[in-house]
This record gives C-alpha cells, sequence and structure tokens, in this order.
C-alpha cells in the first residue's frame, strides 16, 4: 500500500505540474528576456514530467491489479491487469487516462510553439480523468455527478496553482531584468482565486466525505490526514494573501520573494502527500 501512496503522490504532482505549466507559460513567459532561457528550461522539463505521469499512471494500475487480486506485484499476470481495465469502471476511465497521458508526452516530445498550445487541452483533460476514480464516486446519481464535477475543479485549482508555482520559482531564481513586482501583482489575483478555489472545494469534499464541516482530527485516520491537508491548504492561503498585500507596498524583496514562493510550494507538495495517502483511506462519516 505505501507503494501505492507513493506512486499516486508522483503521478499527482507530475501531471499538475504539466497543466499548471502549460496554462500559465503564456501569461508568465511574455517577458523577451526570459522567453528563451526559460523555454530551454521548461521543454525538456515538461516533456520529463510528462513521461514520468505517464510510466506512474502504468505502476498506478499494476499496483491496484495486484491489490485487487490479492496478489504480489511480481506474481501479477497480464490477463489480470486486462480484467481490471475491461471490467472494472477505474479500468475504464484509466484506458483513457493512459492514451491522454501518451499522448500528452507524444506532444511534448516535438518542442514547438503549436504543441504547446495542444499540451493545455491534453493535459485538462488527463487531469479531468482522476476526478472520478476517487472517493467522488461514492455517491450516486445526481449528487454523485456534482461531487465528481467538485472534485474536476479541485483538481484544475490545484494543478494550475501548483505549476505557476514552478515558474515563479524559475523566474525569481533569474529575474533577468524583468520586473518581478509587476508580473507577480498582475498573478497575485488569479493566484488567491485558485487557493480560495481549493480551500472552498477540498470544503465540500469534506462535508460530503465525513459529515463535518471542517475534519477532526483523531476522529479517524481518514480525518487525521485531511485536517492535515487542509492546514496546509490554510498556511498556502495565508502566503498568497500575504503576497498581495506586499506587492502592493513595494520595493519587494526578491530574496524575500523566494522563500515565501518556496515555502508556499512546499505547502502544495505536503498537500498532494496527504491526497495520495487519502486516496488509500477509507472515510468514516459522522452520523
Amino acid at each position: 500500500m505505501s507503494a501505492l501512496v507513493i506512486v499516486r503522490f508522483i503521478h499527482f504532482a507530475a501531471l499538475m505540474l504539466v497543466f499548471g505549466a502549460s496554462m500559465f507559460r503564456g501569461l508568465m513567459l511574455d517577458h523577451p528576456a526570459q522567453q528563451s532561457r526559460i523555454r530551454n528550461l521548461l521543454d525538456p522539463l515538461l516533456c520529463l514530467l510528462a513521461g514520468v505521469a505517464l510510466v506512474s499512471a502504468a505502476l498506478w494500475l499494476v499496483l491496484l491489479a495486484a491489490d485487487m487480486h490479492g496478489v504480489a506485484v511480481t506474481a501479477l499476470d497480464f490477463a489480470a491487469v486486462k480484467k481490471v481495465l475491461g471490467e472494472t469502471f477505474f479500468g475504464k476511465v484509466w484506458s483513457l487516462h493512459l492514451l491522454l497521458c501518451a499522448a500528452l508526452l507524444l506532444v511534448l516530445r516535438i518542442p514547438t510553439a503549436r504543441g504547446a498550445v495542444i499540451a493545455r487541452p491534453l493535459s485538462a483533460l488527463a487531469l479531468a480523468t482522476l476526478a472520478p476514480v476517487g472517493h467522488a464516486v461514492m455517491l450516486d446519481g445526481l449528487d454523485g455527478t456534482l461531487l465528481v464535477i467538485n472534485q474536476l475543479v479541485h483538481l484544475f485549482c490545484v494543478g494550475a496553482w501548483m505549476g505557476a508555482l514552478m515558474l515563479l520559482t524559475f523566474l525569481l531564481a533569474k529575474p533577468k531584468g524583468q520586473d518581478m513586482g509587476e508580473l507577480l501583482l498582475r498573478f497575485s489575483s488569479i493566484g488567491l482565486v485558485l487557493v480560495i478555489g481549493v480551500l472552498v472545494t477540498g470544503l465540500i469534499n469534506v462535508r460530503v466525505l465525513t459529515g463535518s464541516f471542517w475534519p477532526v482530527p483523531g476522529q479517524s485516520p481518514f480525518a487525521t490526514v485531511l485536517a492535515v491537508k487542509a492546514a496546509m491548504v490554510l498556511c498556502m492561503l495565508a502566503l498568497a494573501a500575504w503576497h498581495r498585500r506586499r506587492l502592493h507596498r513595494p520595493p519587494v524583496s526578491q530574496q524575500q520573494l523566494r522563500w515565501t514562493v518556496g515555502i508556499e510550494w512546499a505547502l502544495g507538495f505536503g498537500a498532494l502527500a496527504a491526497v495520495s495517502l487519502l486516496g488509500t483511506l477509507a472515510p468514516v462519516p459522522v452520523n
């Protein structure tokens, strides 16, 4: 089970970084001095991340199939994997997910302006197929559909924010004459909305999955991990609000921004680690 948690974390992180960076590269990499430098760094990195996403998606399938059949991974045969793909809801969604991850890697393997544009919808679709394979499908009918849509918005907000923070980290490392204060001010409003979106959709998940308005540590392992994740998101929201307020009071310290953006990115990865663990735990609703 620990291997599945690690693979889930790697997959979430890789796919979300590709999605967020693809969505925001046009907004944040518009400075002439940055376009060539960041493109030379970003294009190979996104291609690598897409490859990691594809491999981790395949490993996720293998580990889950082994768990469902109660055998070790080394004892798993192709027939068992094929059965999961063809006879389970997860398998049918995952078949599409694997195809989208493969297409995304293929597009990013050839770094062109058109490829960067195509990568946006492909990465969005790949991320969207993660929404209906977790706890979001525990309900039927309209309630289940609404919960999947909520999870979809949650994934998009998290992915966009994580990818944008990656771009900010690269830009802050070497501003190359770019006015980072102006860039961050332009982005801060969007970023604040994204983090609020993460929090709101996350709280909706908490209410539906646990029956509480806020996760209570100690209530269950699921609720405890959920509380840790919620605390990290609150810290991210506080940092995003601080950034916006600080940018209205120049001069802005580049070193200070590097530290705070780095902390915010670390909190995001911590929240992703919590999500990866949550997917292997059963929620216990409050009666």
